[in-house]
């Protein structure tokens, strides 16, 4: 796992804005058959959004409709740059207990990964 992960990452990002209802997000992972996002706003990178926080939300019993996306994101999210080695996020994500990472040089997102794209390698 010598190869670097901007071979395995998604470079279409879709992102969520700060202020992005949870209705709005929803949506968007729907549309674009997604289970997270980043929260970004004016290119930093704030947090993610995933299906299963959308779902404790849910579970909770309350989802008012004015919930923003930054109140429900997961902060600080990890970030990798594109030339780190497959093995070197797998083990961070392992480490971490983590499913998304996003890939960035600098400020700039340049693609995401998910734990299903490690093991999309091994059908693929």
């Amino acid at each position: 796992m010598s190869q670097t992960i901007a071979s395995l990452m998604n470079r279409e990002v879709h992102a969520a804005a700060p202020d992005d209802t949870l209705q709005a997000v929803e949506t968007q992972l729907v549309a674009h058959g997604l289970s997270w996002v980043p929260v970004v706003d004016h290119g930093n990178v704030l947090g993610v959004i995933s299906s299963a926080d959308l779902l404790r939300q849910h579970a909770g019993g309350s989802s008012p409709p004015k919930v923003s996306a930054w109140q429900l994101c997961t902060y600080k999210p990890v970030t990798v740059r594109p030339d780190a080695t497959l093995s070197e996020v797998a083990r961070l994500m392992i480490e971490s207990n983590i499913h998304h990472v996003v890939v960035a040089e600098g400020n700039e997102i340049q693609g995401v990964v998910s734990s299903l794209d490690f093991v999309r390698t091994f059908v693929d």
